[in-house]
């Protein structure tokens, strides 16, 4: 410990370019979380949605980025277990360097997976060989397990049922743009409610914003309204085909869909920008501060302010990079999407956060929007999924966990090695 803290200013510049790598592989696997669907529909370019995706990304994480407590460790290692300090920095570099590396590779396979689960899966992997397996909170697996099944199976069945309703009330009208037009602002209402009540909630703590329930979900109202204002008002004056047959707006009731899309893909990349950038400076937060306080594990996280920045310019550079290619696989790979059906995965996506949410279920952004985009093609059939794709993101995000662990155990003990020679 004692040549870690002697060269403590190079340790957390190391830890930080790690926590950033980290940030990289968040950005170029989560991206297609919010905009995978709008470029899916065509309703945005792949070049389009890496710039609104930037910018919201960027926002959502400077702005509302997250909680940077070491809450991931606690859940993974009992805070009772007797742990050195020189392990637990060499384990958090570790575990940032492995999920990165498994989060990268994945992207350039186009699989999404859990950013989450990735972090978890490597903290476990170091956690094992640092304190033994009795110092795991394996109770916490379960879980994990179960948001495989359960979180897309939820979202898939919202999926299914809002696409329905589009069709019941919009699509199998007479008139389906007069419809869409008046029906479309409550859509957004919802939408925007969702996403913003969990951004509020979860993404101010680190300003020290500490809302209660009633205000979080009153100031959610209060942008959910304005959101529907503003969509009301662009869907009044908006142009469209008047020389298409009554019976035949259909292409035009998926420009309305369109918008309501573009409108929903930059409140979910805020949100998502907000709290998943935690998973990779939260880690690197525990780094500064042992460091920080002479090797005291028992320290409070603090968070310097570069911390947060360094985060958000990495995750719009993985999205930058590498970002289109889990764009492909959720937009276009698992069933073929139209506005209206992105729009139904999306409402759904959110949904189902928000529901997971108020009931402490542990829950994948990915993998809900993976099960949410499924249920919009079984809404049309089971010959419209491409069973192959979905095969092969399933086995992804099973091992993503084995994976992490292993790359963490691997460069734990690389990092114990140098550190041996060194000292």
């Amino acid at each position: 410990m004692e040549f870690l803290l002697a060269h403590s200013s190079l340790i957390v510049f190391f830890a930080g370019a790690v926590a950033f790598l980290m940030a990289w592989g968040i950005g170029a696997n989560d991206v297609s979380n919010a905009m995978g669907t709008s470029v899916g529909t065509k309703t945005i370019t792949v070049k389009q949605a890496i710039i609104i995706a930037i910018i919201f990304e960027f926002a959502g994480a400077l702005l509302a980025g997250g909680e940077v407590v070491s809450t991931i460790k606690d859940r993974v290692i009992d805070s009772s277990a007797h742990i050195e300090s020189a392990d637990m920095i060499l384990g958090m570099i570790s575990s940032m360097l492995a999920a990165g590396i498994w989060l990268i590779l994945a992207s350039y396979f186009s699989w999404p997976v859990s950013t989450t689960h990735s972090i978890i899966g490597a903290i476990v992997g170091f956690g094992i060989v640092s304190t033994g397996w009795s110092a795991i909170h394996w109770d916490m697996f379960s879980g994990i397990v179960g948001s495989w099944i359960i979180t897309p199976v939820i979202a898939g069945i919202l999926a299914f049922v809002l696409f329905l309703h589009i069709q019941r009330f919009i699509f199998w009208r007479y008139h389906p743009l007069k419809h869409a037009k008046r029906i479309a602002p409550y859509y957004v209402f919802l939408t925007i409610l969702l996403i913003t009540v969990v951004t509020i909630q979860k993404g101010l703590k680190h300003v020290n914003i500490s809302l209660t329930s009633e205000e979080s979900w009153g100031l959610s109202l209060l942008l959910a309204i304005i959101s529907a204002v503003i969509s009301a008002v662009i869907l009044r004056y908006k142009k469209f085909d008047k020389t298409l047959d009554v019976k035949k707006h259909y292409a035009n009731v998926e420009k309305v869909f369109s918008i309501l899309m573009l409108m929903t893909a930059c409140a979910m990349a805020f949100a998502h920008g907000s709290n998943d950038v935690a998973n990779a400076i939260g880690p690197l937060a525990s780094v500064a501060t042992i460091l920080n306080n002479g090797g005291d594990i028992a320290a409070e996280s603090g968070m310097p302010w570069w911390v947060l920045p360094l985060g958000a310019i990495g995750m719009v550079v993985g999205l930058a990079t590498f970002g289109y290619k889990v764009m492909s696989t959720v937009g276009s790979g698992i069933t073929a999407l139209t506005p209206s059906r992105g729009f139904a995965a999306q409402l759904a996506t959110a949904s189902t956060v928000v529901i997971a949410s108020g009931t402490g279920l542990p829950i994948s952004t990915t993998q809900t929007l993976v099960g949410a985009i499924m249920g919009v093609g079984l809404a049309r059939g089971i010959a419209a999924i491409n069973m192959t794709i979905v095969r092969n993101i399933i086995v992804s995000w099973v091992v993503t966990l084995p994976a992490g662990a292993l790359f963490s155990i691997l460069f734990f003990y690389i990092f114990k090695l140098i550190l041996f020679y060194a000292g």
